[in-house]
């Protein structure tokens, strides 16, 4: 009876102990390891390792349990014969094979993915131990799964599953609205074209670069912006722009007939196509606020500022006190509609 006993509560621990480490190592985030990691933390760093090559962990565990269960299953069928008789046998392998079920499947694998966290750091150093005893399986275990996978790097999280992830943090209050807005749209930027965030050529506002300084004056209070476009010859023929701060200083020093062709600064230029986070990136390096966007035949499409990727980023309207249309595209089209009535939808 005793070894029964010893053989029901070996089989049923290091399983139930299997399952725990099981469930744990699967179900802990490795954005927590890592957070920890940096922390100071020894053992969640040698946990992130241990992710990293997860089939080696998992091997130690699931032979490991299956030894227990087999090993067990032997032993208490074994003594519960001697001790009550062939005539139990089924029941008694049918009483077995539900605590096994139970006390050592979904028991553990419950608690050990519902306390992950709290669980992962105490539970390392019994992973190592376990992974050292069971070393020869794991080395073999990890030739076959060289062989099977051809040595892949499997992605643990793909940009995908982090735009969920923020969006969950948002339902469970981890983050705000606005926060989980802006995780996402980030992740977006790289597949978002300029041309779905630039201010269409419809609705430009340019001046002529030969316009007096006199003349500018007059107009000044009508434009909102504070970088103004600069066209030569025809409104469609852009050469760059000008800064209404700069015109300002020269009006107040009485350079009344400077024309605006004198305070030209470059625009840079880029393709409509030409992917949100790339423009970014240019914008940054280039130490440039507004950039000139071109169709595939190089003729003007618009004009996109840093102003409208943060609010690209953030999924926000910025607006100031002297903006009068909340979306410039939107005025476009409804110019469009004003001007070919027949195109109405």
């Amino acid at each position: 009876m005793t070894l029964l006993i010893v053989y029901l509560i070996l089989a049923l621990g290091i399983s139930f102990l299997c399952s725990i480490l099981e469930a744990v190592l699967l179900s802990v985030p490795p954005s927590y390891l890592e957070t920890l990691s940096q922390q100071g933390s020894r053992l969640a760093g040698q946990l992130r390792k241990i992710k990293k090559n997860i089939s080696s962990p998992l091997a130690a565990i699931l032979s490991l349990n299956t030894i227990a269960h087999t090993i067990g299953a032997a032993g208490v069928g074994a003594q519960a014969t001697l001790v009550f008789g062939e005539a139990w046998f089924g029941v008694i392998s049918a009483v077995l094979t539900l605590l096994i079920l139970v006390l050592s499947e979904i028991i553990p694998k419950t608690i050990g993915a519902s306390w992950n966290r709290q669980l992962s750091i105490p539970l390392v150093p019994v992973l190592r131990f376990i992974m050292f005893i069971m070393y020869p399986l794991v080395w073999l275990s990890n030739q076959l799964t060289r062989l099977i996978t051809s040595g892949k790097h499997m992605v643990t999280l793909s940009r995908d599953e982090m735009a969920a992830m923020a969006n969950i943090g948002k339902q469970e209050g981890v983050l705000a609205e606005d926060e989980s807005k802006t995780i996402y749209n980030l992740l977006r930027l790289r597949n978002i074209p300029v041309s779905s965030i630039m201010t269409p050529r419809t609705v430009l506002i340019s001046l002529p670069e030969n316009m007096q300084l006199r003349e500018f004056l007059q107009k000044m209070n009508e434009i909102p912006v504070s970088r103004i476009l600069l066209w030569k010859n025809e409104p469609d023929n852009i050469t760059g722009y000008f800064l209404k701060s700069e015109a300002l200083e020269n009006l107040a020093r009485d350079r009344h007939r400077k024309k605006l062709g004198d305070l030209k600064r470059d625009l840079m230029i880029v393709y409509e196509g030409l992917p949100v986070m790339g423009l970014y990136q240019k914008m940054l390096a280039a130490r440039e606020h507004i950039a000139l966007v071109v169709d595939e035949y190089g003729e003007v499409a618009g004009v996109v500022t840093q102003e409208d990727i943060f609010e690209t980023m953030t999924g926000m309207e910025i607006l100031d006190e002297t903006d009068v249309h909340t979306d410039l595209q939107q005025l476009a089209r409804e110019l469009w509609k004003k001007r070919n009535p027949a195109g109405r939808e």
